[in-house]
């Protein structure tokens, strides 16, 4: 689509001929010789004295081109572009960080299919977590894996196809046989401290209690809380447990609950499946889509046209002036 940034300038266009019709000619005094009996010559020829004139003529060139030319720089002022289809951009509004629990108790098989066959808790973790990435086309996820300490497998990114291969090819133990919540928190913190999305939610999911945080657990909810990371927390393991196996329910209820957010308990694959739906309805997509047109500038079209015309009426005149010397140097020579 063609359209003129400064239209109002068109109104430029009769400029030349108002000022041609509204302004008095203009009127130049030069020197003369003096005749002490002009006024003898002028009474004995029957004249009166005027006003002495000089009025130079256009020729039919100058008629044509000088009104063409004006168009045409009026044209370049009025700056016109041509606006190109408009080009959409979808930004995200929330960035998603999946923190997964992959201590050696990960490994443990303890876990039901919808088929009933045992399976490990990574293995369901797997395949849930890569079921609800497929429905998240347009956020931007993260993914954090935590056992000694947390370890960023992934920065927020909308390449959903690499979350899901180092979700894949994470395992039980890679990152030790403690578990480190606070400190996987406070990592998230970090990584959601470049984060520009107005939306920022993580998605901790653990099989244990916090065994080797340096930061404690509240702590870390507390100033996440602060910097307005909601946290919805999983929990998986088994709550009557001993020792390092035993699932903290209380820990992960209070960091859900200091960041606004919902504690789960899974205790197979259908259940897991069922938290992961319900946190997929309660952070629904949240984009932003911008447009953008380009905009190609043409204002040197009119612009070096008028150009141009001058520089080729010049060289014409220029011309013609030679071949008339010519002429009468010819003429004159005996």
């Amino acid at each position: 689509m063609y359209v003129l940034d400064y239209a109002w300038a068109l109104i430029l266009l009769p400029l030349p001929f108002l000022v041609w019709w509204m302004l008095p000619p203009y009127r130049e005094q030069s020197a003369a010789v003096r005749v002490p009996f002009f006024k003898d010559i002028t009474a004995a020829a029957n004249l009166g004295p005027t006003e002495g004139s000089v009025v130079p003529r256009t020729n039919l060139g100058q008629k044509v081109i000088a009104p063409i030319c004006w168009t045409l720089i009026v044209l370049a002022l009025a700056r016109p572009q041509y606006v190109e289809p408009p080009i959409e951009k979808t930004e995200p509004q929330r960035d998603l960080m999946l923190a997964i629990d992959l201590s050696q108790s990960m490994d443990t098989r303890d876990f039901r299919d919808p088929a009933g066959n045992l399976q490990t808790r990574a293995e369901a973790v797997h395949k849930v977590v890569a079921e609800f990435i497929d429905r998240r086309p347009n956020d931007r996820l993260g993914l954090i894996a935590f056992g000694d300490a947390p370890y960023p497998l992934v920065p927020f990114t909308l390449d959903h196809k690499t979350v899901k291969l180092m979700l894949a090819d994470s395992l039980p133990g890679m990152a030790g046989p403690r578990t480190a919540v606070g400190d996987a928190i406070g990592l998230a913190i970090k990584m959601f401290d470049v984060s520009t999305a107005p939306d920022k939610v993580m998605i901790l999911l653990t099989d244990g209690n916090d065994t080797a945080s340096k930061m404690p657990p509240d702590k870390a909810a507390d100033i996440a809380a602060e910097k307005k990371v909601v946290i919805h927390t999983v929990g998986i393991g088994d709550p009557n447990a001993q020792g390092e196996q035993k699932l903290d329910t209380a820990a992960l209820q209070q960091i859900a609950e200091a960041t606004k957010g919902r504690y789960f308990f899974g205790q197979d694959q259908a259940g897991l499946q069922n938290i992961y739906e319900l946190l997929d309805q309660l952070t629904p997509a949240n984009q932003k889509t911008l447009s953008w047109r380009p905009r190609i500038e043409l204002f040197y079209y009119p612009l070096g046209a008028a150009l141009l015309i001058v520089l080729a009426y010049h060289a014409a005149m220029w011309l013609l002036s030679s071949l008339a010397d010519r002429r009468q140097r010819r003429e004159a020579a005996p």
